[in-house]
């Protein structure tokens, strides 16, 4: 889940994510030649393919294949495996199953290899990176691999080099819930990220030096309020976003640890989200309230936004809250922060 900092990786700024204990599983037995066939009940399919020569992509985000070219141009000692992929996550939904998905399998294939990076977190979200988005030229960040990845809370400052920390976990119950909705992460990425780059361009000409980590002065809300409407709300939205997760940040690092002001913070990102970002939807809107008014501390969109899941903040209530939001006709789940990637056995 992200916490604080939607559409904020991709800009090279900071996210606060938290891994939970929705999981992706992925088990196998060696085979003899250069084949993966891959099974995948959840969704009703099955993939067969060698690779003895670098794999064609037969669909638009092939991630089982293309982790296993980058693998491959890397020299990667190979055999054949029988898999099969199991997994709780809400697909296509704003919960990063993609990103979980590919985690577990670049896991999965160093483990086969004895490759010691397979013991190495950060290593693992670098190449999930490179096999969900850079491998494919989409347009996203590496929030949730590294979320996914390392587990717990993280806070990552997208810079150059990029900081990283997993802070310390006070965090009680949530329930997250699908809102059944298909989203189109893609496009919402590309749309944001061409108009945020668009308007800061502009501002720049008339405040020299402004960049998306520059202070939200009078001056810079000024020159923002003459841009076009889209570019106008998206980059107000992101540079709200922006210090909503700086006072996130810091919420953290405060003892002790104060569970109703994270959740006015977190309904205070959902706040610009909905407005500025425009990534809520109607349905969405009625699952948060339905949590809110049965005791949740504060609510959200989760992810990308138009359409997939929210999440509330629930330590108290979680039943409760879980059972509003069914009555508004999401599909809840109790969900707990939880450790990242890991080899059971």
């Amino acid at each position: 889940m992200c916490l604080f900092g939607e559409h904020q990786d991709y800009f090279g700024l900071a996210i606060i994510a938290g891994a939970i204990d929705l999981r992706i599983t992925i088990g196998g037995k060696r085979r003899a030649d250069q084949m993966f066939v891959i099974d995948l009940p959840d969704m009703g399919t099955k993939e067969e393919f060698s690779f003895a020569q670098e794999i064609p992509y037969d669909q638009k985000r092939d991630y089982l294949k293309s982790a296993v070219n980058i693998h491959r141009r890397a020299k990667l000692p190979m055999t054949g495996w029988d898999c099969e992929v199991r997994g709780t996550i809400p697909i296509n939904a704003g919960t990063s199953s993609s990103s979980a998905l590919v985690v577990a399998w670049n896991k999965f294939l160093l483990e086969a290899a004895g490759d010691p990076r397979a013991l190495r977190p950060r290593d693992i979200a670098e190449l999930g990176y490179l096999t969900e988005v850079a491998e494919f030229k989409e347009p996203g960040g590496k929030m949730d691999h590294y979320a996914s990845a390392l587990g717990g809370v993280v806070w990552i400052r997208f810079d150059e080099p990029m900081k990283l920390d997993q802070l310390e976990n006070p965090l009680g119950t949530f329930v997250l819930a699908d809102s059944l909705q298909k989203k189109d992460t893609t496009g919402t990425l590309g749309f944001i990220k061409s108009h945020v780059l668009e308007g800061a361009a502009r501002v720049a000409k008339t405040v020299p030096g402004f960049g998306l980590k520059s202070p939200l002065t009078d001056k810079v809300l000024a020159e923002i309020d003459e841009l076009p409407t889209d570019q106008r709300r998206l980059l107000k939205g992101t540079l709200m976003t922006r210090d909503l997760t700086k006072e996130g940040a810091a919420l953290f690092q405060a003892k002790p640890f104060d569970h109703k002001r994270f959740g006015a913070l977190l309904t205070a990102q959902h706040a610009v989200l909905r407005d500025h970002l425009q990534i809520s939807t109607e349905k969405i809107e009625r699952m948060i309230a339905k949590a809110l008014d049965a005791g949740a501390f504060g609510a959200k969109i989760n992810g990308s936004g138009g359409g997939g899941c929210m999440f509330a903040y629930a330590p108290n209530a979680p039943e409760k809250v879980a059972a509003a939001i069914a009555e508004a006709g999401g599909r809840p789940f109790i969900v707990h922060i939880a450790e990242g990637v890991k080899r059971d056995v």
